[in-house]
This record gives structure tokens, sequence and C-alpha cells, in this order.
């Protein structure tokens, strides 16, 4: 058995002699620089905890095995986790709820064409569009409110949404 200071002394040189290889070899697993360098980290760290390590015979061999384990484990993590937590990307394409404020301006520009175009309907017209639109109402509980028919109804929602649609 190497004293402790002395394989540490070896392992060191040993590590900065291999360090571009063994981040190579992480990175055929990963396919990522820089979790790759992390891993060589965390296998550096992992070697040099392990009281057990003075008695290995190859001791680059072990490395890259350690190196080669870590690389795999940080792989099927980050699988597991994209399939569990979906990635990053699949929050962009989510409609913002508030807009922007070039849309919320736009939006109230149009609000506003309406509200004059509706101004310059007939006020039946305008109180047909209101129930159906606003109220919800029905094309019966519109005729029912009313005391018109239901086709006059249907006739004056298209009439008012038409010249609505003009407006904008």
């Amino acid at each position: 058995m190497i004293p402790v200071e002395k394989w540490t002394h070896e392992l060191d040189a040993l590590f900065i002699a291999n360090q571009v290889q063994l981040r190579r070899a992480a990175y055929k697993i990963l396919g990522d620089w820089e979790r790759s360098e992390d891993v060589v980290q965390d296998a550096y760290i992992k070697i040099s905890e392990m009281p057990a390590t003075q008695k290995v015979r190859q001791p680059l061999a072990y490395l890259f095995r350690i190196v080669r384990n870590l690389a795999i484990d940080h792989y099927r993590r980050d699988a597991f986790e994209s399939e569990l937590f979906g990635t990053d990307e699949e929050g962009l394409h989510i409609p913002a709820l508030t807009g922007t404020p070039e849309t919320t301006a736009i939006n109230r520009q149009h609000l506003d064409l309406v509200v004059e175009a509706l101004a310059k309907l007939p006020e039946r017209t305008k109180r047909v569009f209101e129930l159906y639109r606003v109220e919800g109402y029905t094309h019966r509980m519109i005729a029912d409110e009313l005391n018109i028919s239901t086709s006059l109804a249907n006739i004056l929602i298209r009439e008012a949404t038409s010249h609505c649609r003009n407006a904008l």
C-alpha cells in the first residue's frame, strides 16, 4: 500500500495529464461540453475521497470507468427529468394571458372602433347584438325578450356583426 500523500500526488498528475481525454469520454455520452466538465470534476472528487483507491492497480482505467458511469447517470437523469417535466422550450409556445403592450393597445383601439360602430346602429339592432354577444342570449331568448321573430333576431345579429367587422 502506498502512502496517501503519494497517491494523491499521483492522482493529481494523472488527472491533469488526461483531463482532455476524460472530458471527451464524457462528451461522447452526454453531447454537452459543460456537463462533461462537471462529470469529470465529480469523478475527481469521488475518486479522491475514496479510501479504497490506494489499492487500484490501473488508476487511469479506473478514472475512465468512473467518468463513464457518472456520465451515464447524468444522461439517464436528464432523460428522466425531460420526460417528467418537459423541455425549457415548451413554455415558450404558451400564449401569454396578458399579451404585449402593443397587443393591448391594438385591442383597445379595436374596441373603440366597435363601440363607435355600435353607436351608429339603430337601437333595436344594437340591443339584439348586446343581448347575443354580451348577455349570451340565444336567438329564441332574444325573440321572446323583444317580441320579434327568431329569423329577424338572426338577421339583426348578422347585420350588427357585419357592421362592426366593416368598422375594423
